[in-house]
């Protein structure tokens, strides 16, 4: 059986990607310092425990398991915290990626899957936006991804590293089978926070921006299903070259996710009309942007 390195692979987007693999014959070899990440997600594959800016430890994992492919999602992503502590963000994302990128070259890896983002476009300057959009972030989470992207793409271009980006908005949801699911400390995605907030949660469901050119001030949001987002890499696996085709996503907003995309408050009124959820009425209150938002 094939093996795959997936970093960050008990985390949530990771863990479902270690299922999606699981179910396709690949066995996802998990490396994780769990400091967002739970042990307990990680249950179809061996589990190795490091930092990807070890590079001593890297080597081990790589040269035990050899894999086929990498598929890396240890990320800082907290947008509020990037503001706080780019010196953070650059080391882990940036710094770590490369070392990461160059302990796969070390035992001659050639496939790799980066989790970028759509926080590499900034704002929106053309409706739908996809792959062509130009991107300008704003702030260092955005900018930490960015970097990465052009990383690999030198490292395609002059090394002959292949490697797809996948970028994507807000991934929520989980596993149909309840194996796995959500769970971070703290919590900061619309849904989970709307759920917790109708069981009585304290603090209510808060809105960030009130400034936007919407109907009521909010944000349109993406929700990216987290079983659809994760790749689909059994194809590129099995042949010479990534199939870039495989992986391509691409990013659309406001207008174009006006049937698909959600705002907060829209989150908020489906539950206060919904009467299969819960009779408390969901408290919310409205606030300016985050930093960096």
């Amino acid at each position: 059986m094939q093996k795959v390195l997936v970093t960050g692979g008990a985390g949530y987007v990771g863990s479902h990607t270690c299922l999606r693999l699981a179910e396709a014959g690949f066995e996802p070899v998990v490396y994780d310092n769990l400091s967002n990440g739970h042990q307990a997600f990680v249950r179809w594959g061996p589990f190795e425990q490091g930092d990807i800016c070890e590079a001593h430890r890297l080597d081990e994992v790589f040269a035990k398991h050899r894999p086929v492919a990498v598929l890396h999602f240890a990320a800082l992503i907290e947008v509020g915290e990037s503001v706080k502590h780019p010196d953070r963000f650059y080391a882990n994302n940036v710094a770590g990626a490369l070392n990461l990128i160059e302990a796969a070259r070390r035992a001659g890896v050639d496939k790799f899957v980066f989790s970028s983002t759509c926080a590499t476009y900034g704002e929106p300057r053309q409706i739908p936006m996809d792959e062509t959009h130009p991107q300008v972030p704003l702030n260092p989470y955005g900018r930490s991804k960015l970097m990465v992207e052009q990383m690999l793409q030198d490292f395609d271009r002059h090394l002959g590293f292949r490697s797809i980006c996948l970028r994507y908005f807000n991934a929520a949801g989980a596993d149909f089978e309840g194996r796995i699911g959500e769970w971070h400390d703290p919590e900061t995605h619309a849904i989970p926070l709307a759920i917790r907030a109708a069981m009585g949660g304290h603090g209510g469901f808060k809105l960030f921006g009130v400034d936007y050119p919407t109907r009521d001030g909010t944000a349109v949001r993406r929700k990216d299903s987290a079983v659809k987002v994760v790749p689909q890499p059994w194809p590129a696996f099995a042949s010479p070259h990534l199939l870039e085709a495989s992986f391509r996503r691409g990013a659309r907003s406001d207008r174009d996710l006006a049937s698909r995309g959600a705002r907060p408050t829209e989150i908020a009124a489906l539950h206060d009309r919904s009467p299969s959820t819960t009779s408390r009425e969901l408290r919310r209150s409205a606030h300016g942007r985050t930093r960096g938002a």
